[in-house]
């Protein structure tokens, strides 16, 4: 089967270098400038012959220039570049034609500057596997979707939405999750300065604001230290508008979806000033049986162009949002055997007669950045953003002695004996409130609610050098970052008071109310410098670069409730972890039509702060190592008049990937040597035959899997060697991800205005989730996790353009899951890894918007 995939999809390859062949008659040329005369390289040109309507389509070269051999006739030229205004045309080419000089009015301000500190990369240029997503596609696709599952149909990118509630997405990137993927918003980064992760409920609103988004698979094209061990996400918002206008925007949808959102923008002013704002709010039920949530997104840019030189620009945005979540994951049985079948939410409850979650989150978590734009000398710029971020929120726990009476088994998903459940099968708070009224020593069960804050504080500066065909870039990376972690009480279910005797510097006959702390209390600190640097050389047919960076990570760890305030061990010292990167690539544009390119590089990684330390105490984990990643690439591209395909190959190491198993008693055992190999190829390609008709897809096949057995070494608290254990991991595919994945989606004008389109995704060989340390009997060794059915789902989307009462108006409508497929997508391995004892969460059925869209 897989040899058939190849086979079609190299045949259609070859039907597109075919097809951007075939002879003409005329040749088109000109060159893009702004309006400062500077020559704008990878714009897009399009023609559309008026008559028979065939499209053509290239791009600018290192000068702006281009060139394009069309059949004889009359053409519309649109001329598109991001930051800009699109720049239309109509050309005779009935023969030769040199339109010269085009220039181009600017529409964002700010957005180039924003560019090159971001790392964005250029096709035929920078030569990294990439894949950008527009501001129209997201508006136009993503319906109720989580903003990670706009990257669906990209090439070894897994995303779904876990539990199902509003901002609780995750994404996969070549077998990676977040923890190992980049993520940037306007050359920022957001991977948690802990563990790396990237909370997407967090931006939960980022969808309302992205300009565009850009995907690089691999190492990519960012000059930062960041975790690029599957990719990077690079996310860049508005800017602010040239011209002064605004949107309103309306949407409904299925289980109660609401949307509004209003965009103001002043334009550039006479005195150099321009400001644009966004405020949206989304409110809904959710497909899953009560997952309701709420969740406000705004924006904020104020610019100022102070000369030709400097600017400064001000960006805020946030969403704070909270909803209902889903937990744990269930047997396939038990969703088969329950009356709301794939909508069935075990959190739900019931506390005073009411429905209530046992399973909840919420968050705001605001960025400002204020960024300053120097250009020093016509050569030379300088780009530079300050920025904090000031998080608050948590997620509600029923914690307590007795949490039980609250709880399931998590390993199967089903209650156990002491799971309190009301005669319709949901947990039944009223009774535990019954409980703890009775209780002499305060409430046994109760709900707590674990925080999760922060304050985060960074300086990214860039300088920027061109030398004829070179550039110079390099800068420095400064972050601080302090975590806050604890629980407290936020109801105590009919008890009087909760006792709690994890602190020791209180009184444990202290009877605590709401809003005490309880449990846990400790400060996690990390300090980040970085530096880097990177030299590339362009011309029309080469392009090469190499970079190199290298960063200081310090951890500091406090802990309030483990030691005496008096305590010096209450505060650890700073761990100080220094880690590197090299990386280099090179492209060659064999023609107009084709190139290759390749790519390498080695970096090591700090440990995430958790294994630093001991468990939670604030011992010092002297054993834990640095990861490191190798990573190489190749790749073609086709890019003829009509269809653009790549053909990517890509082989990732990981090495030493840093593990810890926490035994107890201050015992742990250091998981050295484990290792695992990522490798596969991608094809991907867009076709447009006509103006009205694009059709794309894509196809990835990934050979990912855990390359050895292991010895863990396990030390006490004092570092004294005590045993070894062996992990029995060689072989093991890696789980969480769909290694072969393939899409089509078309896009049709079938009326002047009125476009529809669909998209249809295939995921295979999707292995369920598992703890790789866990795998230490030799019975079951060579055993892969329990694999998940492949699946296929259909969405279609449709956009209609017209005019209400003189404005521009679009009409949007989505319709995801269109045949209602009843898909597994997220699972657990259970310990006979098999579809029986496998713990699941489906995907949603099919779910459906429609939204409203005015300019004025």
């Amino acid at each position: 089967m897989k040899h058939r995939y190849l086979f079609n999809l190299f045949m259609l390859a070859a039907m597109l270098v075919l097809m951007g062949h075939q002879l003409a008659a005329s040749n088109i040329k000109g060159t893009i400038i702004d309006e400062d005369g500077n020559r704008l390289p990878a714009a897009l040109v399009e023609l559309i012959n008026v008559d028979t309507g065939r499209t053509y389509g290239t791009t600018t070269n290192i000068e702006g220039e281009f060139s394009i051999n069309v059949e004889a006739g009359i053409y519309s030229v649109n001329i598109s570049y991001m930051g800009y205004l699109d720049k239309l045309l109509t050309v005779d080419a009935t023969t030769d034609t040199d339109l010269g000089m085009i220039t181009m009015e600017v529409s964002t301000i700010g957005l180039q500057e924003v560019m090159v500190v971001s790392s964005y990369a250029r096709d035929r240029q920078t030569p990294v596997a990439i894949s950008n997503i527009s501001a129209e596609a997201i508006t136009e696709r993503l319906g109720t979707q989580e903003f990670p599952q706009i990257l669906q149909s990209t090439p070894s990118v897994y995303a779904t939405r876990a539990g199902g509630g509003f901002g609780d997405g995750r994404i996969n990137m070549r077998g990676f999750d977040s923890n190992n993927i980049g993520v940037l918003i306007n050359g920022v980064p957001v991977n948690d300065m802990e563990n790396g992760r990237v909370y997407w409920s967090n931006w939960a609103g980022l969808s309302d604001v992205t300009q565009t988004m850009q995907v690089q698979r691999g190492l990519g094209a960012s000059r930062l230290a960041i975790s690029s061990v599957g990719g990077t996400i690079n996310i860049i918002t508005q800017s602010t508008d040239a011209t002064r206008g605004g949107t309103l925007l309306y949407g409904i949808g299925h289980d109660g979806y609401r949307q509004e959102s209003i965009a103001l923008s002043s334009g550039l002013l006479d005195n150099g000033w321009a400001v644009t704002a966004l405020g949206g709010r989304r409110t809904g039920e959710g497909f899953v049986d009560g997952l309701a949530f709420e969740g406000w997104s705004y924006f904020l840019n104020v610019s100022k162009r102070i000369n030709r030189n400097h600017s400064l620009a001000l960006t805020a945005f946030g969403a704070p949002q909270w909803h209902n979540q889903r937990w744990p994951r269930q047997r396939i049985q038990t969703y088969r055997d329950h009356p709301l079948g794939i909508r069935y939410n075990p959190s739900m409850g019931v506390l005073n007669g009411e429905r209530y979650a046992a399973s909840y989150n919420e968050y705001h978590k605001p960025q400002i950045s204020l960024n300053h734009y120097w250009s020093i000398n016509p050569s030379t710029t300088l780009s530079t953003a300050a920025y904090v971020s000031i998080s608050s929120g948590g997620g509600r726990r029923t914690l307590g002695p007795r949490s039980d009476w609250l709880m399931y088994d998590r390993n199967t998903g089903l209650p156990t004996a002491s799971t309190k459940l009301t005669p319709d099968g949901y947990l039944d708070f009223d009774a535990v409130m019954e409980e703890n009224a009775q209780s002499m020593t305060g409430s046994r069960a109760i709900v707590g609610r674990a925080v999760n804050e922060h304050d985060w504080y960074g300086v990214l500066s860039t300088l920027q050098n061109e030398r004829g065909n070179y550039t110079f870039t390099g800068g420095l990376d400064l972050r601080y970052y302090r975590g806050y972690h604890y629980q407290e009480v936020t109801h105590l279910l009919g008890g009087s008071h909760y006792e709690d005797f994890n602190n020791i510097n209180r009184d444990p006959s202290t009877r605590l109310k709401e809003e005490d702390k309880i449990s846990y209390h400790d400060l996690g600190e990390v300090m980040w410098g970085g530096l880097f640097a990177q030299a590339e050389y362009t011309t029309n047919d080469y392009s090469a670069f190499v970079s190199a960076t290298g960063s200081s990570t310090q951890y500091r760890r406090t802990d309030y409730f483990l030691y005496l305030d008096d305590d010096p061990m209450q505060r650890t010292d700073w761990i100080d972890f220094f880690a590197w990167s090299l990386k280099g690539g090179a492209n060659y544009n064999i023609s107009e039509y084709h190139n290759v390119f390749a790519n390498i590089g080695y970096f090591t990684r700090a440990p995430f702060f958790r294994w630093a330390f001991v468990g939670f105490t604030n011992i010092i984990n002297e054993g834990v190592r640095h990861e490191r990643v190798f990573s190489t690439e190749v790749g073609y591209g086709l890019r003829t008049p009509v269809a653009a395909a790549n053909v990517i190959l890509y082989r990732t190491e990981w090495l030493d990937k840093a593990l810890v198993r926490n035994l107890g008693q201050g015992v742990i055992a250091n998981m050295t040597g484990l290792n695992a190999l990522h490798q596969g190829v991608e094809i991907d390609f867009t076709l447009r035959p006509t103006r009205d008709l694009e059709i794309r897809g894509m196809f990835s096949v990934g050979d990912w899997y855990w390359q050895d057995d292991l010895i863990a070494e396990i030390y006490d608290e004092n570092q004294v060697f005590i045993d070894s254990i062996q992990v029995y991991s060689g072989g093991l595919k890696v789980g969480n991800s769909a290694q072969t994945t393939a899409a089509i989606g078309v896009s049709y004008e079938v009326l002047p205005n009125l476009r529809v389109g669909f998209d249809a995704n295939h995921y295979d060989r999707l292995f369920a989730d598992f703890n790789v340390e866990d795998r230490g009997d030799i019975d079951n060794r060579g055993i892969d996790s329990w694999q998940m059915p492949s699946y296929q789902l259909m969405d279609i989307n449709l956009r209609y353009r017209f005019t209400l009462a003189g404005l521009n108006a679009t009409l949007i409508a989505n319709v995801n899951n269109v045949f209602d497929t009843e898909a597994i997508r997220d699972a657990t391995d259970g310990r006979s890894f098999d579809y029986d004892t496998a713990v699941v969460y489906y995907g949603w059925g099919r779910s459906w918007t429609t939204t409203l869209r005015i300019r004025f």
